[in-house]
């Protein structure tokens, strides 16, 4: 057995374990209280919004962290029955006071994939007082009608980025061009260009050949690679989404050698590196040393049992000050 198969195994056998909720330690009515009677730390519980670094796309001054949309809309990347219990929490009203806390903390980036639901929510954000910076993610829907890009770009996004499964899945098809197409289209209509990737060899290839995007979103784990490729490495298709341990090594060379900024996520390999407060340290530590000063990570957020995005947003302040 290659030492490769062996990771995965050990990896594996610890998934389960890593994504359980804790459910049965909490009462009913623990789990349906608001966090937001949760009380923020540091200047945020005086009224004056606490800081983070930031980086610079174009115009925007974009904190180092960024809180994803992926829990508020039941993107688990592990099962129905997860993805269904973040949905149930998620309301319109619990998304906009995230967003708020995440504002109070110097969190000033939202980045979620398009739907009618999650622009509903960015309006319900800006009705409410919010001035989050945002990053779209595209959907099928929107990557099949240019003509929706004109009206995301009315509410003045900081980009819209070809989504990576699908970009990885074209380029495969040999359909490359529709990618190119969809993001001239997104340049055509006076917004910044990302391309999102979890393949560190499309993202060599999106430099090399310096094609007109801003910004990248890299994805530590490669969890779209073909049947063939897991094939390969594993001897087989393991079932479900799969992280490989060597993964996240190969992303950050490619990230390193790119000129322009680049927004890592499954940081915690979508939650697998969350059970503890030393997991999550290391994640975030690993991520921050392997990239560049001028990118930034993007952390899906599920603050349903504590406060994730004070603890998190203090992470990253302790990181970033240990490095100025």
């Amino acid at each position: 057995m290659s030492k490769l198969r062996r990771h995965f195994l050990r990896s594996a056998a610890g998934m389960t374990a890593g994504l359980s909720l804790p459910c049965d330690t909490l009462t009913e009515a623990a789990m349906a209280a608001p966090f937001a009677g949760q009380s923020p730390a540091n200047a945020a519980t005086e009224g004056k919004p606490a800081k983070l670094p930031t980086i610079k796309i174009g115009k925007f001054d974009v904190s180092r962290l960024i809180v994803g949309g992926n829990p508020f809309y039941g993107y688990s990347h592990f099962n129905r029955l997860y993805s269904e219990h973040m949905k149930e929490w998620a309301t319109p009203e619990r998304v906009v006071e995230v967003l708020r806390q995440c504002e109070a903390h110097g969190i000033n980036t939202w980045q979620f994939s398009h739907t009618e639901r999650t622009i509903s929510d960015l309006k319900r954000h800006r009705d409410a007082g919010g001035k989050m910076n945002w990053i779209l993610l595209s959907h099928a829907e929107i990557e099949n009608n240019h003509g929706l890009i004109k009206e995301v770009a009315k509410l003045g996004p900081v980009g819209i980025v070809h989504h990576g499964g699908s970009a990885e899945r074209k380029r495969r098809e040999g359909k490359i061009q529709e990618v190119k197409d969809f993001l001239k289209a997104v340049r055509d209509h006076g917004v910044q260009v990302g391309l999102s990737t979890h393949d560190p060899e499309f993202l060599d290839q999106a430099e090399s050949e310096n094609w007109d995007v801003d910004f990248y979103m890299t994805a530590l784990y490669y969890l779209t690679r073909s049947g063939r490729e897991f094939e390969k490495l594993l001897g087989q298709r393991p079932l479900g989404e799969v992280y490989l341990p060597e993964d996240p090594a190969r992303m950050c060379k490619s990230i390193r050698q790119t000129r322009k900024p680049c927004l890592t996520y499954k940081v915690l390999a979508a939650g697998r590196l969350a059970d503890t407060p030393k997991q999550i340290d290391a994640a975030f530590q690993f991520a921050f040393d392997n990239m560049k000063a001028n990118d930034a990570i993007i952390i899906g957020m599920y603050p349903r049992y504590f406060d994730q995005v004070s603890d998190n947003a203090q992470r990253v302040r302790k990181i970033l000050g240990k490095k100025a």
